[in-house]
């Protein structure tokens, strides 16, 4: 098969590679129809994951079908149009007895495109099958259902809830990517008040308004001034950081007013400076996390009907031999206004607008 290989800082290649096998009665093989790229993706390929090393297939999102299933398995079989969670499960473990299965230590976590072969290929192990694999309704689009792999359980657990979203509250998302976007979109369950975008990229600024964001703030153009006179002067009560930078992460922290949260989402390849000087005496709760994914079962729900603005923010469309030009139109997403790309067979229904450019 073909599949996208990492072979070091700045060097990837879309290349044959083994078909992937069953290794444990709990695993899955799964057929990938579609697949996305996320900004991790991006930050591995800088060298900011040590732990992917060289000859690693990349990519932790993906929906398809199941071709086989180890003895094992129980809740999906051959045949079965399922979505790849970007985090496995052991089950057992007692982060997994707790629902925190972004912590598994039974060899689960998030281990696609990261400790094992990941899911931009043709076909890809999945293991604990039963509960990293979710079946899918017919009435939802696999190009829609891709983002619930990965972007909006993070930005909904990491960020919104992470960040304990109120009704009324302001809040500020520094980061109008894709997680940014699935931010703002999954915080207007809770009825904030109003919610305030940040980013860098006029064409992500438009994407935040379209898809929810009651103001946007060019981010060297005063965002901090901005939300102080929105807030009276106080700062905003919750303020997500969905870029990963020490720069943003600071700006979060000077824009959060006392006794507010900071919510970090971004995968950061630095230090950070953590301000104590200033935030000590402000009662400010600072969250981190990676993505557990418990809430995928409910916002699968709230896709199939109709409640979660998918398709808005799928911008590019590429069938997955294209891969490589796929990860330079999104890494290029200044330029070429990409939020996420897709990729995928047309035949396995993957597809269904023109291709990217």
């Amino acid at each position: 098969m073909k599949a996208l290989v990492f072979h070091g800082p700045e060097q990837t290649s879309w290349q044959d590679v083994p078909d992937p096998d069953i290794k444990d009665a709990a695993d899955a093989v799964v057929r990938v129809d579609a697949v996305t790229i996320c900004g991790t993706d991006l930050h591995i390929i800088k060298g900011d994951v040590p732990e992917v090393t060289p000859g690693r297939i990349l990519g932790h999102e993906a929906v398809g079908e199941v071709m086989e299933a180890g003895a094992d398995v129980r809740t999906v079989r051959p045949g079965d149009r399922v979505l790849v969670s970007c985090i496995s499960a052991c089950g057992r473990c007692r982060f997994c007895r707790e629902n925190r299965y972004g912590q598994c230590r039974g060899g689960g976590g998030w281990v696609l495109g990261h400790l094992i072969d990941g899911t931009q290929a043709e076909y890809v192990r999945v293991p604990f099958a039963d509960l990293s694999l979710h079946p899918l309704p017919h009435t939802v689009d696999s190009k829609d259902a891709v983002l619930l792999a990965d972007i909006f359980p993070t930005a909904y657990e990491v960020g919104v809830l992470n960040g304990k979203v109120q009704p009324g509250d302001t809040v500020v998302v520094v980061g109008a990517g894709p997680i940014g976007l699935a931010t703002i979109a999954t915080a207007r369950f809770f009825s904030p008040g109003r919610i305030i975008a940040v980013d860098l990229a006029e064409s992500r600024l438009a994407a935040a308004r379209a898809i929810g964001a009651d103001a946007v703030a060019h981010a060297e153009e005063g965002p901090e001034l901005l939300v102080e006179d929105l807030t009276d002067g106080l700062g905003a009560d919750v303020v997500v950081e969905a870029v990963g930078a020490p720069e943003t992460f600071q700006m979060c922290t000077r824009m959060v007013r006392p006794g507010g949260r900071v919510a970090n989402v971004g995968v950061h390849g630095k230090p950070a400076a953590l301000h104590l000087e200033h935030l000590w005496i402000k009662d400010v709760t600072i969250t981190t996390g990676l993505v557990d994914t418990y809430s995928t079962p409910l916002l699968l729900q709230m896709m199939a009907a109709g409640r979660l603005p998918s398709s808005s923010l799928v911008t590019h469309h590429f069938e997955l031999g294209r891969m490589e030009e796929a990860y330079d139109v999104f890494s290029r997403a200044a330029g070429t206004g990409a939020i996420k790309v897709v990729l995928g067979s047309p035949q396995h229904d993957a597809l269904s607008v023109p291709e990217g450019p």
